[in-house]
């Protein structure tokens, strides 16, 4: 059974903390005291896995850490993030401040520093202010608890453009016991699959092997963060983090077939909500959509596909109109590159994913009224599915609108 808890957070499988401090790494003139150095600390060695962006524009943090990892992931102790800096296009000097995080981590807590993985976020092309970053840490570490405050803290100092904190947590009951995930995400801009403008940490009190954490953080990441977009541009500091720190006694071995069944299941269910948070919280976002690509060849042609929509602009202006216009779906379709047979597709579309109004029937218009879509468009929540009759493989994609709203955050970020 997987239960989901309220105001779960990244702290509440048993043995981390988390923490937070206000430094204005951004340097704004006026200091808000805004949350922007955040820690999450385990009481014990953690294994630790990861999943980063394929951008070959990338953060020094990401090379940090998956260097790191591929030195050590069996004894990974905690996260340190900063956000207002993405320490990006920084060189050396980038590489060697992403380390002196994790040794400043690793003096005030008695560890080693490999032992810390580093996140970075916000503008690119600055260098770390690095005495900031510093007495952000300290304080940070000095901030850490257990609670879900904690947790929320933490949440919170993550986050740029976004308007509210991601968290997500559950408690699983294994045959030997309960166990539990938790995590933050942040993320409302530049997001796109294979890693978007995204960092997130989601932490576990099972025990999960050195080598089976890896394939488990990719199965997870690959049916969650990488089913989302909001703008279609892949950011140079994608990561998201996965730690287990063994510390309900419980390990999640696939000789038990229905206990990891069961854990994958709750996994893959904290890092979803994680995902899908991010895309209703995009910048300048209304409406929240769910892409459903079905009848396809494969599952890769039916993601193709589903993501071409997705990310088409044409689309998300439309969902942003309240204008079911199914041409411009059905045209993201036509160019995404997978062969079909547009005279035997049938598009619907519904608000709760179980009564559908066909917009389309053997590649020509239904008979609708336009007021029915219309409405159906009008909602926060919209579900699109495309069935291509071609074959028996689906697949899902969660995007949001495009409004005046993201070109009104994008166009002056920076300042």
């Amino acid at each position: 059974m997987i239960t989901k808890l309220e105001n779960g957070s990244v702290t509440s499988p048993q043995g981390f903390q988390g923490g937070a401090a206000a430094c204005n790494v951004k340097g704004v003139e006026k200091d808000d005291g805004k949350l922007d150095v955040s820690i999450v600390l385990s009481d014990s060695d953690c294994t630790a896995a990861g999943t980063f962006t394929t951008s070959q524009f990338v953060a020094p943090p990401v090379t940090i850490d998956q260097e790191t990892l591929a030195k050590n992931n069996s004894t990974i102790r905690g996260v340190i993030t900063n956000s207002g800096n993405a320490n990006a296009a920084t060189g050396e000097i980038g590489l060697k401040n992403a380390r002196r995080m994790q040794e400043v981590g690793a003096t005030c807590s008695n560890l080693n520093s490999d032992q810390f993985l580093v996140m970075s976020t916000g503008v690119i092309g600055v260098q770390l202010p690095m005495e900031k970053i510093e007495k952000g840490i300290v304080e940070a570490l000095d901030d850490c608890g257990h609670t879900d405050t904690h947790g929320l803290r933490a949440s919170k100092g993550i986050m740029t453009t976004d308007t509210f904190v991601k968290m997500s947590a559950v408690e699983v009951q294994l045959s030997g016991g309960p166990v539990r995930i938790g995590g933050m995400s942040k993320g409302a801009g530049m997001i796109h699959p294979n890693m978007a403008t995204m960092l997130g940490v989601v932490t576990t009190d099972a025990a999960i092997a050195p080598d089976l954490i890896k394939q488990m953080m990719k199965n997870a990441a690959d049916v969650s963060f990488n089913r989302i977009s909001v703008d279609g541009d892949t950011s140079t500091n994608d990561t998201v983090l996965l730690l287990a720190n063994g510390a309900s006694g419980i390990e999640i071995n696939p000789s038990n077939q229905e206990d990891f069944a069961l854990f994958k299941q709750a996994l893959i269910q904290v890092c979803t909500e994680l995902a899908q948070l991010i895309v209703r919280d995009g910048e300048g976002a209304t409406k929240f959509a769910e892409i459903v690509v079905s009848g396809a060849k494969s599952k890769a042609e039916a993601h193709q596909v589903a993501n071409t929509i997705a990310t088409s602009p044409l689309v998300k202006t439309a969902l942003a109109g309240s204008d079911a216009n199914w041409g411009r779906v059905m045209a993201a379709a036509g160019r995404a590159g997978v062969s079909f047979d547009q005279y035997a597709t049938t598009l619907k579309i519904g608000n709760d994913g179980e009564n559908w109004l066909a917009l389309t029937e053997s590649g020509l218009p239904a008979d609708y009224a336009e007021a029915d879509a219309a409405a159906i468009f009008a909602e926060t929540d919209i579900h699109i599915w495309l069935d291509l009759a071609q074959g028996d493989a689906a697949e899902t994609v969660w995007t949001c609108d495009m409004t005046h709203g993201y070109i009104t955050i994008n166009a002056d970020y920076r300042t």
